[in-house]
């Protein structure tokens, strides 16, 4: 051990590094905003370890397990008001193409008995106090960004709370809208191919793609008005900025990946029985809200790389993150 830690302490005194960061501050990627690569990944590591990242996804993963079925229910109580055939066939085949088959398989009688039965009008007591206990899930994500290593303003109770309610809204809003478009998708695709201007090729592919290039720009919507409206301090954020790029991919990868892992290697249910199913639902949830959060923490470390910068004036001696 201690023959790494000279070699180490030798690295840190060597020309070599000096040459390796000028060289990594070179480097600008698109989307950090002109910020040079070095400086955003000292901040972003920095914040991301001191910041308890996962102890900061516990937290969000519990409390939007719980929100997750009251936010479904105010879903479905505004779904009679889309005026689209077979809107809720096509909510559920989308829960199907994002959660591992394993846990759809467990939730899909409750999925299925939410929308079956009947529920309240807009303004029913009933409605009010569940969209209430699903904003829970919204505030806890605003918790776990205002708990974040670098400086951010945070609201007052009320104010969050009420940006928690819009934020619930407006993710309903593009869910609803991305759902929609794949319902009609098809349905124009194959109109197209009927009337000979596809001419009969490729019109699988084509839906399939559609509908793929609908859901990434779903996620990325999502992602970008999360970061762009959940922090009191917005002035420096891109509404499509670096953090809400990278989560729209890493969960729809992290999805396929986890998807196919459970479907063909998981054995939860042999060791824990029905629990396993739970278990895993709970672990997907974790690691999107890691996802989450680390989109978060790059677009703070951007952020804070160009107010340190802009406070030194441009010094060209680089930014160093808060002790």
């Amino acid at each position: 051990m201690n023959y790494f830690v000279r070699l180490y302490n030798k690295f840190l005194d060597s020309p070599q590094r000096r040459l390796l960061i000028r060289y990594l501050r070179k480097i600008v990627i698109p989307g950090f905003d002109g910020m040079p690569f070095y400086d955003v990944m000292k901040f972003f590591i920095t914040g991301a370890i001191k910041g308890s990242v996962p102890t900061r996804a516990s937290s969000v993963s519990f409390s939007f397990f719980m929100a997750l079925f009251p936010a479904i229910l105010v879903l479905f109580t505004l779904i009679p008001y889309v005026p689209i055939a077979g809107f809720q066939d096509s909510l559920i085949e989308l829960m199907k193409e994002l959660i591992p088959q394993q846990i759809f398989g467990t939730v899909e009688g409750t999925l299925l008995d939410i929308v079956n039965r009947p529920r309240g009008g807009l303004l029913s007591v009933g409605f009010l106090l569940t969209l209430y206990f699903s904003t829970n899930g919204v505030n806890s994500i605003i918790e776990a960004f205002n708990q974040t290593y670098h400086t951010i303003e945070t609201r007052s109770f009320l104010r969050q709370q009420l940006v928690s309610l819009m934020l619930l809204f407006i993710l309903s809003t593009i869910l609803i809208l991305a759902i929609a478009f794949i319902t009609i998708g098809p349905i124009f695709i194959n109109w197209l191919d009927a009337k000979g201007f596809l001419k009969g090729r490729f019109t699988y592919e084509i839906i399939m793609a559609t509908k793929w290039l609908i859901i990434i720009l779903m996620f990325l919507m999502m992602y970008s008005f999360l970061y762009y409206m959940a922090p009191a301090r917005k002035k420096d954020f891109r509404f499509i900025s670096a953090g809400s790029t990278f989560s729209s991919l890493s969960t729809i990868l992290t999805s396929i990946g986890f998807n196919y892992y459970v479907n063909n290697f998981n054995r939860y249910n042999t060791l824990y029985g029905s629990i396993g199913t739970l278990l895993v639902f709970l672990l997907w949830i974790y690691f999107n809200s890691i996802i989450l959060l680390i989109g978060f923490e790059l677009n703070a470390s951007i952020s804070q790389v160009k107010r340190v910068r802009n406070s030194n004036n441009g010094d060209n001696n680089g930014v160093s993150p808060k002790p």
